[in-house]
């Protein structure tokens, strides 16, 4: 058997030991009630990169966005981001499939590699950047520029045994973990907040748009994750509010927590852990969260097996995430810098999954996906399904080009020059995208629909 064969929502009734199927054509088992979902999403929601990134929300020296601004550009990029993660959400637990396999219906089976591949190093990314930031907050909490290959190597040890059970280790976050992260996020917004932070953009907007595309993209880094795990939910009600809930009010509170942070800091993101063990006791509430971090280089990772499972459907999962956080962690022992390109790479991973869950949403909620997608192996291509998803993409690039290359850059710059285009402070990339991507998809969803009735 090779197709996907969900278990029914209402009627699945797993024991708490039941875990994730080793193979993609197990049903899996609906284990995951609302409190569990929001424990999962708050905890994704805090993140060290979280803090450190409140720079691409605050903007260049000299040029950085007022307090209330940054703080607004947090909310509401978070909020649209996450009801897109939502939606992802949502689509995982009424099919009962991992996030690549549920593109065998948007796409066919042998089309689905296409966003797969491009989600597999997505997450090898990401979880190579989370194994390198643990470092470094460790670091900070041992007071010493050593040992980081120590840190690196027990951070992917943890992620690695993490992903061999997950639903036991998303019951950890729900019973233990999230309350120690709670408390130590209280605790450092209390003790930051009494101390006052300068406001050297006060009154700035000018970037808002901008700043809000890049917390709409951490967001939506997200959303290719988010049926792997939504796939356990008991209910389509408890996965979209659970996932809404908890990750929004989490990132947006380590968002802000890390913009304060950051301006005590002087704007150098490099000195943020600085404010944070700059308080009292504080190097202990850091390493709670240096510590919890591993379910961020968890996620990426069993994701990234998840992801493989798409094209080798019968490998073993324990095999895959072994593999992959061996990978990931030899990678991030060799790659300690990140900075300069995660700018770029937040800008990447909007282009392509900003515009591919407008076509995913639109056709699950209102074309073929209503008459039920084929998950199958042999799911037939649907090429058509592939133009509105380029053309999003040409959107979001054509608004704000991707610093891949000096080459690349410069291709789109041409192209605004050509129709005499300046890019402007309300032309945001995410949500023009996702609007282009999202009309063009119906569009071709009414063309087919005479053709499916005929048939």
């Amino acid at each position: 058997m090779t197709a996907v064969s969900p278990a029914p929502i209402s009627e699945e009734t797993s024991s708490a030991r039941a875990e994730a199927p080793l193979v993609l054509d197990t049903a899996p088992p609906r284990t995951l009630d609302f409190r569990a979902l929001f424990a999962l999403w708050a905890n994704l929601g805090v993140s060290l990169i979280g803090f450190t990134s409140a720079a691409t929300v605050l903007g260049a020296p000299g040029q950085e966005l007022g307090f209330a601004a940054a703080v607004t550009a947090i909310v509401a990029g978070t909020a649209i981001g996450t009801a897109m993660l939502g939606v992802a959400a949502l689509i995982g637990t009424r099919t009962g499939a991992p996030a690549m396999a549920v593109l065998r219906g948007l796409f066919g089976t042998r089309l689905s590699y296409v966003p797969t591949v491009l989600n597999i190093l997505q997450c090898i990314g990401w979880g190579v950047y989370e194994l390198t930031v643990i470092a470094w907050g460790a670091q900070t909490v041992a007071g010493t520029e050593g040992w980081r290959w120590l840190f690196v190597v027990l951070a992917g040890a943890l992620t690695t045994v993490l992903t061999i059970w997950p639903l036991g280790a998303i019951a950890v976050l729900r019973k233990y973990v999230a309350i120690a992260v709670g408390v130590a996020m209280v605790y450092f917004t209390v003790q930051l907040g009494r101390q006052g932070f300068p406001d050297p953009g006060a009154g700035n907007w000018d970037g808002f748009l901008k700043a809000t595309d890049a917390i709409i993209a951490v967001s939506i880094s997200f959303v290719p994750l988010a049926a792997d795990y939504t796939r356990h939910a008991r209910t389509a009600r408890s996965s979209f509010w659970g996932t809404f809930s908890g990750y929004t009010v989490a990132q947006v509170w380590c968002y802000v927590l890390g913009l304060i942070a950051l301006l005590q800091s002087g704007g150098d993101p490099e000195k943020i852990f600085s404010s944070f063990t700059g308080v009292a006791a504080g190097w202990a509430f850091l390493l709670v969260l240096v510590v919890r971090e591993t379910d961020q280089s968890f996620a990426n990772v069993y994701s990234t097996a998840m992801s493989v499972h798409n094209l080798l459907p019968r490998v073993d999962r324990r095999v895959l995430t072994g593999g992959i956080g061996v990978l990931t962690t030899v990678l991030a022992l060799r790659i300690q810098e990140f900075t300069d390109s995660y700018y770029a790479f937040l800008g990447l991973i909007g282009s392509v999954f900003v515009p591919l869950l407008a076509v995913l949403a639109v056709d699950y909620f209102f074309g073929a996906g209503r008459r039920g997608w084929d998950l199958g192996q042999d799911a037939p291509s649907r090429w058509s399904m592939l133009l509105p998803w380029v053309l999003g993409f040409a959107t979001y690039q054509f608004l704000a080009p991707t610093a891949i290359t000096a080459g690349w850059t410069d291709f789109w710059t041409k192209a605004q020059e050509a129709v005499h285009f300046t890019p402007q402070a309300w032309s945001s990339a995410s949500l023009f995208s996702f609007l282009v991507a999202g009309v063009v998809t119906a569009s071709v969803a009414a063309l087919n629909k005479p053709k499916l009735q005929a048939l």
